[in-house]
């Protein structure tokens, strides 16, 4: 499972909010829903996210094995 805890925390941290990522990076609210519901994101998302708030994807995301992962 991806989670995305790690994301959270950086934007704590960061000078940026959920409110400026809207309005002025034009990241959609549906996006924030999907990061605390941890949800699947594209890469293009990640790497924006990682642009604006100059981060590794480290900083956003982190997998954790689940046994609710499909099977392979």
């Amino acid at each position: 499972m991806i989670d995305y805890t790690p994301f959270w925390e950086t934007l704590k941290s960061s000078k940026e909010t959920t409110y400026s990522l809207i309005n002025r990076h034009h990241i959609s609210s549906a996006t924030l829903d999907k990061l605390r519901k941890n949800k699947p994101l594209n890469t293009t998302t990640i790497n924006d996210l990682c642009r604006i708030l100059h981060c590794r994807i480290q900083d956003i995301a982190v997998y954790i094995p689940s046994e609710s992962d499909q099977i392979l």
